[in-house]
């Protein structure tokens, strides 16, 4: 492989569009922003009130290798999130910072079941989260729409799946369901699917994270997934032999044929024990077998990380350039929930001609250094 150019480096990366298709709103909060609306509602159980030292707090209690400890730190952000003001301030800086990051799309998505603790209803959590994506949105070169999460451990799929239809015309553009994976298959939800299906709406799966082939199999093939949260484990349905060549199982082998996206989240990956390491990841081989790969950050703050952060990791760890970007940036935009006009706007008017920029830039950067 080809190593990156020297030009791509991070900010190079940042000026990029990019397209993020996985991101959690509850573990993606600015630090200061969890101590100021801690302070407000009288919350005592932060470790610190220093917003670095609350973030490295964060980070460090993330990167455990397991998925049920990876999920603690979420109730210290969810105490926080529980007025409409709160909700709102969280999903406007949310888009703040994805837009200052080079995002050009983003679907964010967050459980409503987990914000109604101060007495909001369903409906009004969801309303709260569109209005601050809204607000965050204006005048920033950026389209967000919102993926209603149902968890896998609780028993309300079709109740949140009815609220994600209800909320479709005012920017909610899926459903999902989160939550440790082992133990709670997502056939427990196929009413909730069955229910968005009937619907001629979007629904995508966390599957192959926590869990095995098993959870993947029953995504797509009992759900009817259009997409996979991460499915980091499908490479357990892949050999690669000793000459080089490569195998693929049949199940690796209809999620490649059928192009069904890839969700994938590298450092959270690697601090949840779904990969080994960041070298050991996946993402690479899958990226290099053509599968519909795409990068996402998962939880910003949880594992101390941008959308850029995780494109600079990869272009140091594997050596992708702005062309590989590219293409996983094409296969995020292509994957995403928004109608395929908007999509091809936005791929047209943003992603290659911002590109094409940057490779012209690179090219009179390298003659002027000759």
């Amino acid at each position: 492989m080809e190593p990156p150019s020297r030009d791509f480096d991070l900010d190079v990366i940042r000026r990029a569009p990019k397209v993020l298709l996985h991101d959690h709103l509850d573990g993606g909060l600015r630090p200061g922003t969890v101590l100021d609306l801690a302070g407000e509602v009288g919350y005592r159980e932060l470790p610190t009130t220093d917003p670095d030292e609350l973030a490295a707090w964060f980070t460090r209690g993330a990167d455990r290798k397991s998925l049920e400890l990876y999920l603690e730190g979420f109730r210290h952000t969810v105490a926080v999130m529980q007025t409409r003001e709160a909700i709102e301030r969280v999903a406007a800086e949310c888009v703040e910072d994805l837009a200052s990051d080079g995002v050009v799309y983003a679907e964010v998505r967050m459980a409503p079941e987990l914000l109604t603790d101060g007495g909001l209803s369903l409906d009004e959590a969801v309303s709260a989260m569109l209005a601050g994506l809204r607000r965050g949105a204006e005048g920033r070169p950026i389209t967000v729409g919102l993926i209603v999460t149902a968890m896998r451990q609780a028993a309300k799929s079709v109740e949140i799946a009815e609220l994600a239809v209800r909320h479709r015309d005012a920017g909610v553009v899926g459903f999902d369901i989160a939550g440790p994976e082992a133990g709670y298959p997502p056939t427990r939800h196929l009413d909730a699917f069955h229910l968005i299906a009937r619907e001629n709406f979007h629904f995508t799966i966390h599957a192959g994270e926590g869990f095995g082939l098993p959870s993947i199999w029953e995504a797509l093939q009992w759900c009817g997934a259009e997409r996979l949260g991460h499915g980091v484990r499908i490479v357990d349905d892949i050999t690669v032999r000793s000459d080089g060549r490569v195998a693929l199982g049949r199940l690796a082998s209809y999620v490649r044929d059928r192009r069904v996206p890839l969700e994938m989240c590298p450092t959270s990956n690697v601090h949840t024990g779904a990969a080994p390491s960041i070298e050991e990841h996946p993402i690479d081989l899958l990226r290099r077998l053509r599968f519909r790969v795409t990068v996402n950050t998962d939880n910003r703050l949880m594992s101390g990380i941008t959308l850029s952060s995780e494109f600079a990791t990869l272009a140091r760890t594997f050596g992708i350039g702005l062309d590989d970007m590219e293409w996983l940036t094409l296969n995020a935009m292509k994957s995403a929930f928004g109608p395929f006009d908007g999509r091809l706007r936005i791929i047209n008017e943003q992603i290659k001609p911002g590109y094409a920029s940057l490779r012209a830039q690179q090219a009179a950067a390298e003659i002027a250094t000759v």
